[in-house]
């Protein structure tokens, strides 16, 4: 930051306050590389920090996964109206729910002029499938050739449920029915298919942490990592080989900073754009973002739901999950932390999803009932001396505040939680490894198409470790129709039983703000779809 000599002792404890603050005085940064003050760049902000820029080791946060699609483009990506649009690939396709052609783009080529090909797809899912690297977020145990632990043996070279029938084509194949939405959903949508003529002698116990990802050479998408420091920033700069276009945008930074940082750096333009799912502003400055001049606020449709997940296999009564269920005044949560913007439903679908049946009542607010609960739980054993451990993401400051006040009403009703506030990282590490008893984070279940992660969630592996045969039975049979009816009577079969068995809560569900500034055009922050158009994007002074 550029300071006068008079104000040396202010700027040193700005620099310690704002670790990750742009510079003002007409120019900004990139990271650690200072720019022209009239260089076109754009700065997104986001507030998650992120595990890795490695492709490969996708996770279920959407920040690495916006992050990283930049650079190695997904098959298909989801719009603003909730429509599938391809990416890398043309057109997805099947006849029999088993079989999944894939063509890819005619037009695709990496930013070295090499085609992207079929052999470049199936050599990425096959590193996906490693058990060198280990990564159990993709769910590819789906697919024939791949072990049920979402690996293939160790030194396989083919999986022989993805297959490259010609150059632009690739076939998958499932073990079981499953939707196309499914499919382009869980791995359309996260399969970044990397460039396999420059990475292709690189042993899988060496991909993990490879330099190259920090800082490739070849990419599909429309940008490429420059430089980044995990905490605070990604710096990313044009690919001009852009087989869809030249970006209009030659710079453009990731800014990962504070909620409470938001503001002021939307007032003085330090932050051009900041998207629903990835940029949390402070519920409390909603009103203040709004009065702005120099940006246009666009609300997204109630899909980014604040569940809260239980470790079934930890807090085994359900008589006190339930009681936690009863105990939490969800309405409160939205007129007092949200200002209303949001909603509170039971189970996983929202009213933005067309498989949302309304005449499923949210349970309300009964202290006395949840206080019942309990002691018929400890009737029966349940020992109320017991503190539960309960994470939350320190990114999410509304939540943290909302957190304390559940705690509060949970002790009214004789459970006692200890909120723990660690960084979106460290939550997803607890997360995985069951170290929770209960566990706190924005999800987004994606409104056309919930199958993959409720499927997951309520499983003997998921999060949850929760398991019902009526869950399992209504879950496969969303699979295997394309009536929506049919399929919305099946949601509602879930989230009933999720309402009264209380494997997860949802504490609200929020319509977010996303703001972009005036002086950027072509750009809409949405809850899907903001990243599709972004090399069209332009400055415009």
């Amino acid at each position: 930051m550029k300071q006068s000599k008079v104000n040396k002792i202010l700027a040193l404890l700005l620099t310690l306050i704002l670790t990750v603050s742009l510079t003002a005085c007409g120019s900004k940064e990139t990271g650690g590389e200072s720019v022209k003050s009239d260089e076109k760049i754009v700065n997104i902000g986001m507030t998650d920090t992120l595990g890795s820029v490695n492709p490969l080791l996708m996770d279920a946060t959407e920040v690495l996964k916006y992050a990283t699609s930049l650079e190695f483009l997904p098959l298909v990506e989801l719009n603003s109206n909730l429509e599938f649009e391809g990416m890398l690939a043309s057109s997805i396709t099947t006849e029999d729910n088993i079989h999944f052609t894939v063509n890819i783009d005619p037009k695709a080529t990496w930013s070295d002029g090499q085609p992207i090909t079929a052999d470049d797809v199936v050599y990425t899912v096959l590193k996906l499938a490693s058990p060198k690297l280990a990564n159990a977020s993709m769910a590819l145990y789906a697919f024939e050739g791949i072990g049920d632990d979402g690996f293939v043996a160790e030194g396989a070279t083919e999986i022989s449920g993805v297959k490259a029938i010609d150059e632009k084509t690739v076939e998958f194949t499932t073990k079981y029915q499953m939707a196309l939405t499914t499919f382009q959903n869980t791995y359309g949508r996260y399969i970044l298919t990397l460039p396999k003529h420059i990475i292709k002698d690189i042993p899988d116990e060496n991909l993990a942490a490879y330099e190259w990802f920090n800082k490739p050479t070849v990419v599909s998408g429309p940008y490429q990592i420059t430089a980044h420091d995990l905490q605070h920033y990604v710096s990313y700069v044009a690919n001009d080989k852009y087989f869809k276009g030249e970006p209009k945008v030659k710079k453009l930074n990731i800014k990962i900073l504070t909620p409470a940082q938001l503001l002021t750096s939307l007032q003085s333009g330090e932050i051009d754009f900041v998207q629903q799912t990835t940029g949390n502003i402070l519920q409390e400055d909603y009103a203040s973002v709004e009065a702005l001049q120099n940006v246009t606020v666009n609300y997204g449709s109630p899909v980014t739901n604040q569940s809260i997940f239980f470790n079934t296999t930890s807090v085994t009564d359900a008589r006190i999950r339930q009681a936690i269920l009863y105990g939490i005044d969800r309405n409160t949560l939205v007129s007092g932390f949200l200002n209303g913007k949001g909603e509170v439903v039971d189970g996983f679908l929202s009213s933005a999803s067309p498989f949302y049946d309304s005449s499923l009542t949210p349970t309300a607010y009964d202290p006395e009932k949840a206080k019942e609960l309990v002691k018929a739980a400890e009737a029966d054993g349940w020992d109320s001396s017991k503190v539960l451990n309960f994470y939350v993401n320190s990114g999410d400051t509304t939540f943290t505040q909302a957190a304390d006040f559940i705690a509060a009403k949970l002790l009214e009703i004789g459970i006692k939680v200890q909120i723990n506030t660690v960084d979106l990282s460290t939550l997803m590490t607890k997360a995985g490894s069951k170290e929770f008893d209960l566990l706190a984070v924005q999800y987004t279940y994606a409104p056309v198409d919930p199958y993959p992660d409720v499927n997951w969630l309520l499983s003997e592996g998921g999060w949850t470790g929760f398991v019902n045969e009526n869950v399992t039975a209504a879950l496969s049979e969303t699979q295997t129709t394309s009536d929506v009816n049919v399929i919305r009577d099946k949601y509602l079969t879930i989230d009933t039983i999720a309402q009264q068995e209380v494997p997860m809560i949802s504490a609200y569900v929020i319509s977010a703000m996303g703001v972009v500034n005036k002086r950027l055009t072509n750009a809409t922050p949405n809850v899907y779809g903001s990243f599709i158009n972004i090399y069209e994007w332009e400055v415009t002074e």
